[in-house]
């Protein structure tokens, strides 16, 4: 048996490629498969339905939506401009400039604590993507969704 010395800088026994965790029972798998609906968290949940809503939006202006960007964040800014009111915002639209197109705000809890269901959940973001588009176009907001209004 050849023993080497180990220099500086070379890998020692403990420093190579790890194929188990450090229990050695090797790798960890997902707790819930892929086809059960719990394997999605509510953020990928939230995430993909204010894109469907707001494809489903767009597809509806597609010239005048051709470049808008729709995005999610957790929650808004708290510290409000001062012409906006102090109230916990929904959404909110930035107009398009010449260094970025026109964009859509969505904020997840703000949406999420008001619903009790999913259905709930999606009737309420098209609400608020239809307020926020609507005011970007000059128009109301019943009329870029009609079926997101009808109670």
């Amino acid at each position: 048996m050849d023993v080497q010395p180990l220099r500086p800088g070379a890998p020692g026994p403990r420093q190579g490629p790890r194929r188990r965790d450090r229990r050695g029972r090797g790798r960890r798998w997902d707790l819930i498969p892929p086809h059960l609906p719990g394997y999605r968290s509510r953020r990928e949940r939230f995430d993909d339905l204010v894109a469907d809503a707001g494809a489903a939006l767009a597809e509806q202006f597609p010239r005048r939506l051709a470049h808008l960007q729709v995005l999610v964040e957790e929650v808004p800014s708290a510290d409000p401009a001062p012409w906006e009111q102090p109230t916990v915002l929904l959404g909110r639209v930035i107009a398009a400039s010449r260094e970025h197109p026109a964009r859509v705000i969505v904020y997840r809890r703000p949406l999420q604590t008001r619903c009790e269901d999913e259905s709930e959940l999606e009737t309420l973001v098209r609400q608020v993507l239809s307020e926020q588009i609507g005011s970007l176009l000059g128009i109301a907001p019943e009329d870029v969704d009609p079926e997101a209004w009808t109670v």
